[in-house]
């Protein structure tokens, strides 16, 4: 079996899960191409304020590539490239979706699982997570696109302590180290990634989409075009910015529409 991505919508918030679970839901060629399809879809939904990312059952996130194939999908470095070039889009879909994205990791979370995982805005995890990029042990090397995606979220020590140890943190090292966000106890991260997405949805999807775009941007050391500054005054002129004060002074909750 290949495995599948699924999509569930319940009203403003998204779940995306990885669902091969007999496989710790290692992720098959289909699964990549599925993935970024899915994200592309829902980075072009206006009705979307967030979205959460989680493996199907409790004992994995996701446990990366399913090694099982890759006598046939990544043989040689040319099939490699290949591979690589075929799911690149699948992985820059999910890491700029303009929607937040909440990662909610039970279990194993490694390899290509941790490279998704960092994708998204924020990680909650559960107390017997697990985290490690042992590629060591395969004779792999983590490509430039991949180690970037990492860099995003660890300092540049910690991934090579990663990379060149090939040791499996706890959830307690992950988080000291900035690879997530917050721990919880292991039966309640579903529901405090839900929560979160529900704290997430409650404010005014303009300027949560405007925040991952500009912190996105500050990461390129390019200066900022007098167009670029500019936007970041943009949400003065938005009936959520109207609504949000007059809410405010109203002592009511704001009623967003996203303009």
């Amino acid at each position: 079996m290949s495995g599948s991505v699924l999509l569930e919508r319940d009203g403003p918030i998204a779940t995306v899960t990885l669902s091969h679970p007999e496989r710790l839901n290692a992720l098959s060629a289909a699964m990549w191409l599925s993935l970024g399809k899915k994200f592309e879809a829902l980075d072009k939904d206006d009705s979307v304020r967030c979205v959460i990312l989680r493996g199907a059952g409790d004992k994995a996130f996701a446990a990366g590539a399913d090694i099982a194939n890759f006598a046939e999908e990544r043989a040689n470095s040319k099939q490699a490239k290949e591979y690589a070039g075929r799911f690149a889009s699948s992985l820059r879909a999910l890491a700029e979706c303009r929607h937040p994205v909440v990662a909610a990791i039970r279990g194993a979370c490694v390899g290509g699982g941790l490279l998704i995982a960092s994708q998204a805005d924020l990680r909650i995890c559960g107390e017997g997570a697990r985290f490690g990029v042992p590629v060591k042990n395969l004779g792999l090397v983590e490509a430039y696109d991949e180690l970037a995606a990492m860099l995003r979220v660890v300092s540049r020590a910690a991934a090579l302590e990663l990379l060149l140890e090939g040791r499996i943190w706890n959830a307690r090292e992950a988080y000291e180290k900035g690879l997530v966000s917050r721990i919880v106890g292991d039966g309640g991260v579903f529901d405090e990634a839900r929560a979160t997405a529900e704290r997430i949805a409650e404010g005014a999807p303009l300027a949560a989409r405007w925040h991952k775009k500009f912190i996105r941007r500050l990461a390129d050391p390019r200066p900022l075009t007098e167009a670029e500054f500019d936007e970041s005054y943009a949400c003065f002129d938005t009936e959520d910015f109207r609504e949000g004060v007059a809410a405010f002074l109203d002592k009511r909750k704001p009623r967003f529409k996203g303009k």
